[in-house]
């Protein structure tokens, strides 16, 4: 016997990898190349973190407070699913695959991270299709073209204070930034550098395989989304005292974000009742940011982060016709120690979802919401390592809309 289900109901409520400190938003959420028939939808979120952090015991006379690291983001996303006939199916998406907004407050000259900020914006666009090569197999995959930009600023004491940087602590010339090597590189006195990664394209793609069991509502769906590739026109300034800068462009600094792979299990148990699992790995050990002139003071990179896997269970069930909820758990794991890059003050995160959807006519509307509890984390710099503050008991909280529409 047939058993009647809802499909996943849950809204795009954003910051479904990440919320806060975290850069993966969206997920390469591709779920609407699964929908019955043919489908448009648009849907907003936002996401408003409470991220707070101290410096950790050193020569200052007090530890400084960090509040509001993580400014609150608003993310939009589009979709339009296409039935070509009873095999083949065509999907068109929009979404803010990645992004960052971390700003410490604080003066630069009396605290150790006051002023480092980074700021990330992306865009993605998927071409998708489908083809069933059975009832119960289908394959999918299409072309991803990504446009990002952002910005980054290093300050504080942490890294050498408010207006001096060099190994002397005086302002360096041109000839002397991009000549430094060896022994004459000094890794925390960088305080006041900027770089300016200039709007770019990059393109990649997506390929997948599903298998379905239409009666009990069972699919079993594995997606493979590549790295994309980002050659950023680059600008980087550092500042010393007196107002002094030595500025420089022309360069290109090569960002990949991550390859993943999604894992997307449901099943039927019940009249109009549906359990869900899924897994997701994302390669974050491969994006790096390393402008020519920060390695050539530095001899490090400018920002790394470890691999990451997410984790999601949870039920979805159909009240009525016209009305149907889901509610998950979701375990993000990042790999390594809680030592982090200052551009991303927490680590990993646990957090419940809700969601519903009611449905008039052709028509649903779907909203949803989710409550994040953020790994604790210790922001360092330096070579080796050292932890310049304590992220301790951090949150942040989604909420989403969307509409559909089945025609």
């Amino acid at each position: 016997m047939r058993i009647t289900t809802t499909a996943l109901v849950l809204t795009a409520i954003g910051a479904q990898g990440a919320a806060a400190g975290g850069i993966d938003r969206a997920a390469n959420a591709n779920d609407i190349i699964f929908r019955d028939g043919n489908y448009a939808e648009i849907g907003v979120s936002r996401t408003v973190p409470d991220v707070t952090g101290t410096d950790r015991p050193s020569a200052l006379p007090g530890r400084y407070d960090y509040t509001g690291v993580a400014d609150s983001f608003t993310l939009f996303n589009f979709g339009i699913k296409y039935d070509v006939n009873d095999r083949f199916s065509l999907a068109f998406t929009g979404q803010q695959d990645y992004g960052s907004d971390i700003n410490y407050d604080g003066n630069p000259g009396t605290s150790l991270l006051g002023g480092t900020s980074a700021v990330a914006d992306t865009y993605a666009l998927s071409l998708l299709a489908r083809y069933k090569l059975t009832e119960n197999f289908s394959v999918h995959g299409g072309v991803r073209a990504d446009r990002a930009d952002g910005s980054i600023r290093l300050d504080g004491l942490a890294y050498g204070g408010s207006t001096a940087f060099g190994p002397t602590g005086a302002p360096l010339t041109a000839a002397q930034i991009s000549g430094l090597t060896g022994g004459a590189r000094t890794t925390n006195a960088v305080s006041g550098y900027e770089v300016e990664l200039d709007q770019d394209w990059g393109y990649g793609f997506q390929l997948g395989a599903a298998y379905e069991i239409p009666d009990i509502a069972l699919r079993l769906a594995v997606t493979y989304t590549s790295k994309i590739t980002h050659d950023f026109d680059t600008t980087e300034t550092f500042r010393g005292a007196g107002g002094r800068t030595a500025s420089f462009s022309g360069s290109t600094t090569s960002v990949d974000t991550p390859q993943s792979v999604n894992v997307n299990l449901q099943s039927g148990v019940a009249k109009d009742t549906l359990v869900f699992a899924n897994y997701r790995w994302a390669d974050w050990s491969e994006f790096k940011i390393n402008p020519d002139q920060f390695a050539a003071v530095t001899g490090s990179q400018l920002v790394s982060i470890d691999d990451a896997h997410t984790y999601e269970i949870g039920i979805a069930r159909r009240f009525t016709p016209a009305f149907a909820a889901r509610a998950s758990v979701v375990r993000d794991i990042v790999e390594g120690d809680n030592l982090v890059s200052p551009l991303s003050p927490t680590k990993g995160y646990t957090a419940v979802a809700l969601g519903g959807t009611y449905t008039v006519g052709a028509v649903e509307y779907s909203a949803g919401v989710r409550y994040f509890w953020l790994g604790d984390a210790k922001p360092e710099t330096g070579t080796p390592d050292v932890a310049r503050a304590d992220f301790t008991d951090n949150d942040a909280i989604a909420f989403g809309f969307r509409v559909g529409y089945s025609f």
